[in-house]
């Protein structure tokens, strides 16, 4: 996996998503803390808004980046997007009230929505092979549970001898970070390869893989399963700050550690999957991964009850280590689902399609899990292990009996989303 890293532009821009990524996790932890800094037992709220708003950003401005800037170099438009986050992330430790996170957040993940489809678009260029591009993928993924894992842990250690809004100067210097070593490589050209292919405009590739899904059997189960994922992972995410602080009356390192714990487990079922799908059926893996992150957050509520902080918290940690592992097994093998199942010339559309889908998902229970909280926590665990249970049900009875059969085509494979 790791020879792919020879190639020097490759690795310029991996490197330039890891420290972008550690920036963003620190991010993560700082938002949620000055969330409860403002709003005290309401920070689930404001923190479910703001992620809220995150994903609708993504939704909305990603379509029209795509085709506003889709002609301008990619390397300026890379560079301009980390220099805007840079400057977001130095004011957001002074803010002083929820509307100015909003606003900052909107602007802040308007920036990432232009960054990231114009970054992975650059990559099958750079690595047109499958075999590079595959190794490609597989380190992205890897990067991206390191971040769940270590950008908590780093802000855990941070937050011994800094306070919580400086965590916000670490995710401005990782977005810096990013912008020199994205300025240091030599990036292809964009280039418009047909109505639906990786450079097609967003909403174009986007109805047509949405047709795709709705069309193809195989496929159904991924949109259900998304839908589980982001019910589990949006309670996690969004009122982890609120029991650390509020129900066991921890600091904001123990809100780090915590989040580090559910990063660990989505870490240790992507590293053992490889092996695992070689025994096992997807369909049992992602079925079960959805069972076990619908069953850790049903239990959430007996976890909130224990009356010692140190059981709770343990018990916490546990049903938090559960949720990661099931929601890195019900995710992980979804892309295998789709290169196998759509023809490679409709593979952009699709993974387009997905991208949209699953972040409609969040977009639906972030705030969800943050409004819920005012009527209390364990009510909210309830409504979303339901939410994410209806959908686990959805995606069993919609799996096809028989694997599809895998489409040949020479198109060149896209990247997600």
């Amino acid at each position: 996996m790791l020879r792919v890293l020879s190639h020097r532009t490759y690795r310029h821009l991996f490197l330039a998503q890891v420290v972008s990524l550690a920036g963003t996790g620190l991010a993560t932890v700082a938002l949620g803390l000055l969330a409860f800094d403002l709003a005290g037992d309401r920070a689930g709220g404001v923190l479910g808004t703001a992620l809220a708003i995150k994903m609708a950003a993504y939704v909305v401005v990603a379509p029209l980046a795509a085709a506003l800037l889709g002609r301008l170099p990619r390397r300026a438009v890379l560079v301009g997007s980390d220099l805007l986050r840079v400057a977001v992330a130095l004011l957001l430790p002074f803010v002083g009230e929820i509307w100015q996170v909003y606003l900052l957040i909107f602007v802040l993940q308007a920036a990432s929505a232009t960054f990231t489809p114009t970054f992975q678009a650059a990559i099958p260029q750079i690595l047109p092979g499958d075999d590079e591009y595959t190794e490609a993928l597989s380190l992205s993924r890897l990067a991206d549970d390191l971040e769940q894992v270590l950008s908590p842990l780093l802000a855990a250690a941070l937050l011994l001898v800094v306070d919580s809004g400086a965590l916000f100067f670490g995710t401005a210097f990782g977005f810096a970070g990013s912008a020199l070593l994205v300025a240091s490589a030599a990036l292809p050209a964009g280039a418009r390869t047909g109505s639906t292919g990786p450079e097609a405009p967003l909403t174009r590739r986007v109805r047509h893989g949405i047709a795709l899904f709705v069309r193809t059997r195989a496929l159904r189960p991924v949109l259900a399963l998304n839908l589980a994922v982001a019910a589990a992972g949006a309670f996690v995410i969004v009122q982890t700050v609120v029991i650390v602080r509020s129900v066991f009356g921890q600091g904001g390192d123990v809100v780090a550690v915590m989040l580090a714990v559910n990063g660990a487990g989505s870490m240790l079922a992507a590293v053992a999957l490889p092996r695992v799908l070689h025994r096992r059926s997807e369909r049992r893996i992602m079925l079960g991964g959805a069972v076990a992150l619908t069953g850790a957050t049903l239990l959430a509520p007996l976890a909130l009850a224990v009356p010692s902080p140190r059981l709770g918290l343990a018990s916490v940690g546990v049903l938090w280590l559960a949720v990661g592992v099931g929601w890195s097994a019900a995710e992980t093998p979804m892309g295998r689902i789709i290169r196998r199942t759509v023809p490679r010339e409709d593979l952009p559309a699709a993974f387009a399609a997905q991208f949209s889908l699953s972040h409609a998902c969040w977009l639906l229970t972030y705030p969800l899990a943050g409004w819920l909280g005012a009527v209390g926590l364990g009510r909210t665990a309830l409504v979303l292990a339901g939410v994410a249970a209806a959908a686990t049900a959805a995606a069993a009875a919609s799996w096809p009996t028989a694997a599809p059969v895998a489409q040949e085509s020479t198109a060149q494979d896209p990247v997600p989303g």
